[in-house]
């Protein structure tokens, strides 16, 4: 979740001045590949531990293996409504991570992939604000993100995920199974559906709220979001379970 000063950018993100998010376009096909575990997100932290101190639980799988030799089970729950083997790491009485120390990840080299994945720019890509509490640390932070633009096609992407982000938030009843109700999600959601207001108008430019255009644009939602899930399913492995790949030593004759 934190980020080792050695290894990133040394901007200081301890004071309130804009920070450099990179080119939209890049940003946002990378993230995509880091929501289907086919890459690591490269947040330039630089000091910040934000989210490692705000009261986050992090989910990690079974096949996370080094992951989890590097954590007290003390520490890990069965993470609820998951398959056996799936756990959660939580939070102290601050909402710190466990595993921060002397405001550090003490296990940078072996993070859960959720801290791999993790990066905050998510926030502003969607127009979406941390609601939760507990989350102001990442919201002051998130909202000091500048993407910058290559062309006007670039500006039209970010225009479609924060129209994504907008419909998700404002529009959850046309969702029959319901929304993720933490703000990380549906940022990631917005990222992952952002195609279906890419080439299609807003509602809210076609046909003000029209039962049925938002409807059908609700349909399309989650068409989009099964696509994505079907897609990251069949073609990615997660980046620490390709790591230990390489690591088996080959069979002996």
């Amino acid at each position: 979740m934190t980020r080792d000063r050695t290894l990133l950018d040394t901007t200081d993100v301890s004071v309130g001045s804009d920070l450099p998010a990179g080119d939209f376009a890049t940003w946002l096909s990378n993230m995509r590949r880091a929501l289907m575990n086919d890459r690591d997100s490269d947040v330039p932290c630089g000091a910040c531990t934000a989210c490692c101190r705000s009261s986050q639980f992090i989910h990690i799988t079974a096949d996370e293996v080094d992951t989890l030799q590097h954590i007290p089970k003390a520490l890990l729950f069965p993470a609820p409504g998951l398959p056996r083997g799936n756990v959660v790491l939580g939070y102290d009485e601050r909402g710190h991570c466990p595993m921060l120390i002397d405001d550090r990840c003490s296990i940078y080299q072996h993070r859960p992939q959720t801290c791999r994945n993790y990066d905050c720019r998510i926030f502003p890509a969607a127009g979406i604000t941390p609601a939760e509490p507990d989350k102001s640390l990442i919201a002051a932070q998130a909202q000091r993100w500048q993407f910058t633009y290559v062309s006007e096609r670039d500006r039209a992407l970010h225009s479609s995920v924060q129209a994504a982000g907008d419909f998700l938030q404002n529009h959850s009843d046309l969702f029959p199974h319901g929304l993720p109700s933490n703000t990380t999600q549906i940022a990631a959601l917005a990222v992952n559906v952002h195609e279906v207001f890419f080439k299609s108008a807003a509602p809210t430019e076609e046909g003000g709220d029209d039962a049925a255009a938002l409807s059908a644009l609700a349909r399309a939602v989650m068409a989009t979001s099964r696509k994505f899930a079907a897609t990251s399913r069949a073609t990615t492995t997660t980046p620490a379970v390709k790591r230990l790949r390489k690591k088996r030593p080959k069979p002996t004759a």
